[in-house]
């Protein structure tokens, strides 16, 4: 759920603030299901999961493209900067919705809440399943925070005597990596479970073993980190994707929709889609991504009114909104049936107006104090390393 390296207006773009958007929305639609908004027939809200899955490509693309810049210039990257800059964006307004859920055990969403340490460690993802449980969605934080620690490790490592065969073998590596690990794990543990693929044994053991967990679900960020390496190392292949933005939409969302034919049970899937499911949405949302990175593209070109807003306030909703949610769900639960059609409306305005209080009281101070930490002067002098980086990354081979 990250925000654009600068915040300025100026640099702000467009198609990327929509996708934010889309994803911010597409994420409360489902979660307005779960607490009785949204009636059981909207087929949209059901595949609300993908849009973490958006969320992670454009992470993997502007977190990645952070640490990359400063190799293509022929400097060492700052990760002091990186990490406090991180740190600065993520805690202050996680923290202050963590307090508020063991603070006040009336905002809690569900019955049971999984122990602090685990909020507090970004751990809630791994081992049992959170679902069911409060706050159960900040299992994507989790996986964001882990990747954010690993990334900088990875690239330091990698730029160690860099080629571009080296770094494609290590993207291609992970991935089938990946899916032959949900594969297995389907085969050996899920498919052992009940038939019904929607029965409880089966549905937890995969939400548990494949969907959480992050080292299954790194397609997204990889496909965003090979996003910021085109744009940052091969200019000319960008220009060229560039051109053609609205051809990338256009194949991204046919994507998206050929996921949904394969997820058609919801985020619980079948081997198949379990294994061949989520590199594809991968591939989508990065070619989305493409598209929305730049101006040349419908989606790219113009501002659409409100996702600016939708956008720069989209964590401190992801946050927050299931707090109000369940709110407004147990305060609209006896209203008539056509009454109860304005619940969801109304549930995301409050859930925006206390976004808002936490973007601007929290979330929005701290993004100001991180900008003492943005690099203005060049980074560390290019020694050897660094310029290799450059020099190998940018050399067709």
């Amino acid at each position: 759920m990250s925000q654009p390296a600068s915040v300025s207006a100026a640099s702000r773009l467009p198609g990327l603030d929509l996708l934010r958007a889309v994803a911010i929305v597409w994420v409360m639609l489902t979660h307005g299901g779960m607490f009785g908004l949204i009636g059981d027939d909207n087929w949209f809200a059901g595949y609300g999961w993908m849009g973490v899955d958006l969320f992670f490509a454009l992470s993997g693309y502007l977190i990645a493209g952070q640490l990359l810049r400063p190799f293509a210039r022929g400097e060492a990257p700052r990760y002091s900067r990186f990490f406090a800059r991180r740190l600065l964006r993520t805690l202050p307004a996680y923290l202050v919705v963590v307090a508020l859920y063991f603070l006040f055990p009336v905002l809690q969403d569900r019955d049971r809440i999984q122990p602090l340490w685990r909020f507090l460690t970004f751990t809630q993802n791994l081992g049992p399943n959170p679902a069911g449980k409060s706050f159960s969605h900040a299992w994507s934080l989790c996986v964001e925070e882990q990747f954010y620690l690993v990334l900088p490790m990875v690239v330091a490592l990698l730029a160690w005597r860099p080629t571009r065969a080296r770094i494609i073998a290590a993207v291609v590596g992970l991935i089938a990596l990946e899916m032959a690990l949900r594969g297995y794990l389907w085969l050996a543990d899920v498919a052992a479970r009940p038939f019904d693929i929607t029965s409880a044994p089966r549905a937890g053991a995969y939400m548990e073993l494949i969907y959480y967990p992050t080292w299954s679900r790194l397609d997204d960020l990889l496909g965003g980190i090979c996003v910021a390496l085109i744009q940052v190392f091969r200019p000319s292949w960008w220009d060229t994707l560039a051109r053609q933005g609205n051809l990338l939409t256009a194949v991204g969302v046919a994507g998206v929709a050929a996921v949904m034919l394969l997820f058609r049970d919801g985020e619980v899937a079948g081997f198949f889609a379990a294994t061949f499911g989520f590199p594809l949405l991968a591939l989508s949302m990065s070619l989305l991504v493409i598209a929305g990175a730049n101006r040349r593209s419908l989606i790219g070109r113009w501002a659409t009114p409100g996702a600016g807003a939708l956008a720069a306030g989209a964590y401190s909703l992801y946050l927050s909104h299931k707090i109000v949610f369940h709110q407004v769900g147990l305060w609209t639960q006896t209203w008539p049936q056509p009454e109860k059609g304005f619940a969801f409306a109304l549930a995301f305005a409050a859930a925006a107006v206390v976004a808002a209080a936490l973007y601007w009281l929290v979330e929005r101070p701290f993004l100001k104090l991180r900008e003492r930490f943005r690099d203005r002067a060049p980074a560390a002098p290019a020694n050897a390393t660094s310029v290799t980086v450059a020099v190998g990354l940018n050399t067709v081979t």
